[in-house]
């Protein structure tokens, strides 16, 4: 008589899948092997309820499916530098341990439904397959955001190096490939680690252009060191906070050249030590903005979202703003059918980071777009800095707070240009008063007109 089992001869005892049986010791339903590793005592398997087993099973569910469940999680569509989730990263969960494999092939396993599911409501997602799943050079660049041929550069740098490898049969292209595997995390913190380099530029370099990155030299071997003002500015701190953490930490990692007065750090060993302390964050994605214009002349709306927006306000009020981002192809599309119309579009609402809620009364329109970086495509918008405006506190339109009332300071109104872009009079102006901000309206047939705060 048996008096031990196998996951395979629990199951064939309980006439249960080999899949039910891997998901039910998963889940706990089944308790742990308690006969040396993978093996179950007749007791427990005898003692195990077989409908229970079978119940708990749904699917199971295969590796495609688990990496669209993902991409969807993710956003749709997926934001700027995410690349899509492949039954190749859901391999490299399983193996990570956040999801259980149930059979198929161990490189995109089956895999059940709910715990998909529950790993897709995970607030940390993006990071969570940041750490588990390795990038090949083509989802590296996507990851980061550039051209390939920028990232081969930043491998011959220096700058990363890979982690793994895996080979790759293109029937079609000569057989088997051995295809170079980097960290994801390591590819997110290259901007934060390498604050000298204009990642901007960088992302929106045009096709067939030659990559900005071709006129660094490479450091020697030992040699990519590091001062204290430059570790300051990765980690976004003043010097002097670099200094404190030298004399506090005795696992702060010692110079490897440079003078007493500016010592030079190792980078990677910094870089190592500022991650184990929480110094710097992995960013998980570039930030966006959330636009909602309107065409007053057909009162069609659009709402669409901006990956890693760029507001540029003008300084007078006879120039344009500009904002930039990407975005999808299907948004693009309906946004340059939107502006054309009429005299261009209003914008309703632009939410965008580190600025308070922007609207427009109209005037926008399509000025650029064009498909860089890592084949994604960029849209610009501008529309005339005068009819620009943030929106009064609790109203959802019409009045508008820190318009552009002047152009430039005169001898009976004093204007100071402030961090949002509009101008409030300092200390007294004839036609805003000098108690408070002025408000922008709008009237048919006569445009913005202003008025005081006081007494409304």
């Amino acid at each position: 008589m048996r008096e031990a089992y196998d996951e395979y001869g629990a199951a064939s005892r309980l006439k249960v899948s080999v899949a039910a049986w891997r998901w039910a010791v998963a889940s706990g339903l089944v308790p742990a092997a308690d006969a040396g590793a993978g093996q179950w005592s007749r007791a427990v398997v005898l003692a195990v309820d077989a409908e229970a087993v079978r119940a708990a099973l749904r699917g199971p569910a295969a590796a495609f499916w688990a990496a669209e469940r993902l991409n969807e999680a993710l956003g749709e569509p997926l934001p700027f530098g995410r690349p899509r989730v492949t039954a190749a990263a859901v391999g490299h969960l399983v193996r990570a341990g956040h999801l259980a494999y149930l059979g198929g092939d161990v490189d995109s396993p089956d895999v059940h439904p709910d715990q998909v599911a529950a790993l897709a409501r995970r607030r940390a997602r993006a990071a969570l397959l940041d750490r588990h799943v390795p990038l090949g050079p083509d989802q590296a660049a996507v990851r980061l955001g550039v051209r390939r041929v920028d990232f081969d550069r930043v491998v011959d740098l220096g700058w990363i190096a890979p982690t793994g490898s895996v080979e790759i049969d293109y029937k079609r292209q000569g057989g088997v490939t051995r295809v170079p595997l980097y960290s994801a995390q390591d590819v997110a913190l290259l901007p934060v680690i390498r604050p000298e380099v204009d990642w901007r530029a960088l992302r929106t370099v045009a096709p067939g252009r030659r990559s900005p990155l071709s006129a660094i030299t490479p450091a020697a071997e030992g040699r990519d060191t590091v001062l204290m003002a430059g570790i300051a500015r990765i980690a976004s701190v003043g010097r002097a906070a670099v200094a404190n953490w030298r004399r506090r930490h005795p696992d702060f990692p010692a110079p490897t050249g440079g003078t007493a007065t500016h010592p030079k750090f190792d980078r990677s060993a910094v870089v190592a030590w500022l991650l184990a302390h929480d110094k710097v964050t992995v960013p998980s994605g570039v930030p966006s903005a959330t636009l909602v214009l309107r065409a007053d002349c057909t009162g069609k709306e659009l709402r669409c979202r901006l990956d890693d927006p760029w507001l540029q306000l003008a300084t007078d009020a006879a120039d344009d703003d500009r904002l930039s981002g990407w975005m999808s192809d299907h948004d693009a599309d309906v946004l340059a059918a939107l502006t054309a119309e009429g005299e261009g579009a209003a914008v309703r609402r632009l939410a965008a980071p580190g600025t308070p809620p922007l609207t427009v009364l109209g005037g926008a329109r399509v000025i650029d777009r064009s498909r860089r970086g890592g084949g994604a495509l960029r849209v610009t918008v501008s529309w005339p800095g005068a009819l620009r405006g943030h929106l009064t506190p609790g109203r959802a339109g019409g009045q508008l707070r820190h318009g552009v009332p002047y152009t430039a300071p005169g001898p009976q109104c004093r204007c100071a240009r402030q961090a949002c872009g509009g101008i409030v009079p300092t200390p007294y102006c004839p036609e805003h008063g000098s108690t408070a901000e002025p408000v922008m309206e709008w009237h048919p047939g006569e445009g913005l007109r202003c008025a005081a705060l006081a007494g409304r």
